[in-house]
C-alpha cells in the first residue's frame, strides 16, 4: 500500500492525465503544493525502467475520476490518489512482467528462423491478432531476404506477394514512404476507399479483414524489413496495445540484427570453407567417388581431397585442423594445398607424403596440430596404400565384409618432435567401397567412441543392397543412419567430411 502523507494535497481530477504525461513522480511533484522542504530530502527517485513518459494507461486501470471540482475522496474511496496509483502501477507492473516473459522467450531462439516465429507469435498475442508474417530486407543488402508467416502457408505468402507492393501496409514501411515510421493500420479493409483489387480479392481469398504492421529497424544496421499482423474481423490495436508492441518489437529488432550478422557470418565461412574444397571430384577409370561435407556455423577445418597422380593413379585423403573460425579454415586451405604438392611428387609413399607434411606444419605453424589420412591408390589392382597421423580407420563396405581397416596408431601432425609411421595396404574386391571420414562424424553423435564406432559400422552394415552401386547414395545412408535425428542440420562445433571410392 502506498503511505500518501496527509500534509500532501492531490489534484485527483487532473492526476490521471498528467501521469500518462510524465510518470508517477513528476506528476506528484507537480500537483504537491510548495512549501517548506523537510530537513532531510531524498533524491528524485527514477522513473520505472522500460516507461517511457508518453505509457498510455493500461487496459485494466480504473476509469479516470470525472472533470468537476469536488472535493477529494476520502482515503479509503477507492478513487482516492492512493488507490488510483496503486492500480496504476499495478497495471504497468503486469505489463513490464508481460514484456519481459516475451523477450525471455525470443533471446532462447538461437536460429533467426525460431526468433521470427517468436517474436510473430507475441506480436499476436499482444495486439489480438491471429496471423501474421513477417518480411525481412535489410537495407544493407547482407542478410538474407525471406517471408515468414504465422498461420500463413507458404501458398498464402504466394498469393500476398502478387498484390501490388505499394498497397500492402508493409510494402509501405519496406518501401520508406512517408507516413509508415511508425506503424499502418487497416482497421477495415473492406471499407477502406481506393484498396488494390488485387489486395482486396487475396484479404477476402485469405480471409482478412484488418491488418497492423510495424517496421522492424535496429540502431546499429538500420531497416531489416517488416512485420505484419491480421485479423479475421474488422479491429486495430489500442493505443496500449501498439504502445507494448511497439516496445517488444524495437527489443526484437535488436536480436533480429544479431542473429542475421551471425547468419551472414556463418554463409560467408561455408562459402569459404567450400571454395577451397574440391569444385569437383575426377573422372578415374575402375573407381567412382562421392563425397559429403557438413560445415560446423563457426567454420571447422575439415578437408577432404581427390587427385589424379602419375600412372593412372588416384591420392585419396582426408583431414582435419585444430580449432575453428576463420583461422582454421585458412590453415585447413594451406595443408590441403601442401598435401596436394607432395602426393604429386611422391604420393605412392604415403609416410614420407605426411612426414613431409608434418615438417612444413611444425615449422610454420608451431601452434597448431592436424590429422590426416592419406591413400595412394592403384585403381587396375583396386589396391590402397595408406598411412595415418592420428586419424580414424576407414571403413571397407562390400558385399561379404564390413570392417575397419587396421591402420597403425600414431599421433597427430605437430605433435612429437618426428613424426613416422609404418603404411598398411588394402586390397578391395569388385564392388567394394572405401569409406574415409573424419572425426567430426564420431563426434556428433554423442556418443563415447567406442559406441560412435559400433554406430557407423553398423550403419554401414545397413546399406540397402539396391543403394551400394552408387557411392553417393551410401554416403547418405551412413549419415543419415550415423547421425541422430536433426544432428546432420544442427549447428554443431564439428565439421563432417565422407569421402567414398567404389571399386568397379
Amino acid at each position: 500500500m502506498l503511505d500518501i502523507s496527509s500534509r500532501v494535497r492531490v489534484h485527483v481530477e487532473t492526476l490521471p492525465a498528467t501521469q500518462n504525461d510524465m510518470g508517477v513522480c513528476d506528476a506528484f511533484e507537480q500537483f504537491v503544493p510548495v512549501r517548506k522542504p523537510d530537513t532531510m530530502t531524498a533524491p528524485h527517485p527514477p522513473k520505472v525502467a522500460g516507461i517511457d513518459s508518453t505509457v498510455p494507461a493500461p487496459a485494466h486501470t480504473a476509469a479516470s475520476v470525472a472533470a468537476g471540482t469536488s472535493p477529494a475522496p476520502p482515503a479509503n474511496s477507492p478513487t482516492a490518489p492512493g488507490a488510483l496509483l496503486q492500480d496504476r502501477l499495478a497495471g504497468w507492473v503486469s505489463d513490464l512482467t508481460t514484456l519481459q516473459e516475451l523477450t525471455e522467450r525470443l533471446v532462447r531462439a538461437s536460429t533467426l528462423e525460431e526468433a521470427l516465429q517468436e517474436m510473430l507469435r507475441a506480436g499476436s498475442v499482444l495486439v489480438g491478432a491471429r496471423r501474421g508474417l513477417v518480411a525481412l530486407e535489410p537495407a544493407d543488402g547482407l542478410g538474407p531476404a525471406s517471408t515468414t508467416g504465422l498461420g500463413l502457408a507458404r501458398a498464402d505468402l504466394g498469393h500476398m506477394e502478387t498484390v501490388p507492393r505499394g498497397s500492402l501496409p508493409y510494402g509501405r514501411i519496406l518501401d520508406g514512404l512517408p507516413g509508415a515510421e511508425d506503424g499502418v493500420a487497416e482497421p477495415d479493409l473492406l471499407a477502406e476507399q481506393g484498396l488494390d483489387p488485387r489486395h482486396r480479392e487475396v484479404a477476402a481469398r485469405l480471409g482478412y479483414a484488418a491488418s497492423y504492421a510495424l517496421p522492424l529497424t535496429s540502431r546499429t544496421t538500420g531497416r531489416l524489413g517488416a512485420a505484419a499482423w491480421l485479423y479475421d474481423e474488422p479491429a486495430e490495436p489500442s493505443a496500449h496495445q501498439r504502445h507494448l508492441v511497439g516496445l517488444y518489437v524495437r527489443h526484437a529488432a535488436e536480436h533480429l540484427a544479431r542473429l542475421l550478422e551471425l547468419e551472414h557470418t556463418r554463409a560467408c565461412m561455408a562459402t569459404l570453407a567450400e571454395e577451397l574444397l574440391p569444385s569437383r571430384l575426377p573422372r578415374v577409370a575402375g573407381v567412382r567417388l562421392a563425397a559429403r561435407h557438413l560445415t560446423s556455423p563457426r567454420g571447422g577445418g575439415d578437408w577432404y581431397d581427390a587427385l589424379p597422380l602419375p600412372d593412372a593413379a588416384l591420392g585419396l585423403a582426408v583431414g582435419s585442423v585444430t580449432g575453428s573460425g576463420p583461422s582454421a579454415v585458412a590453415a585447413m586451405g594451406r595443408l590441403r594445398a601442401s598435401l596436394r604438392a607432395y602426393a604429386v611428387m611422391e604420393g605412392e609413399d604415403p609416410v614420407a607424403v605426411l612426414s613431409d607434411l608434418e615438417l612444413l606444419l611444425r615449422l610454420t605453424e608451431p601452434a597448431r596440430s592436424a590429422t590426416a589420412l592419406f591413400g595412394y591408390c592403384d585403381p587396375a589392382l583396386r589396391r590402397i596404400t595408406l598411412a595415418g597421423a592420428g586419424h580414424s580407420p576407414p571403413l571397407l563396405l562390400g558385399e561379404r565384409r564390413t570392417e575397419f581397416v587396421e591402420t597403425s596408431v600414431s599421433a597427430p601432425l605437430g605433435m612429437l618432435a618426428c613424426w613416422e609411421a609404418p603404411s598398411v595396404e588394402v586390397t578391395a574386391e569388385p564392388g567394394e567401397t572405401v569409406l574415409l571420414y573424419t572425426d567430426g562424424l564420431l563426434h556428433r553423435t554423442g556418443d563415447p567412441t567406442d559406441r560412435a564406432f559400433a554406430r557407423l559400422h553398423a550403419a554401414a552394415a545397413g546399406v540397402p543392397r539396391a543403394l551400394r552401386h552408387d557411392p553417393g547414395a551410401v554416403a547418405d545412408h551412413v549419415l543419415r543412419a550415423v547421425l541422430p535425428e536433426g544432428a546432420d542440420t544442427a549447428d554443431s562445433g564439428e565439421d563432417v567430411v565422407l569421402l567414398a571410392a567404389r571399386f568397379a
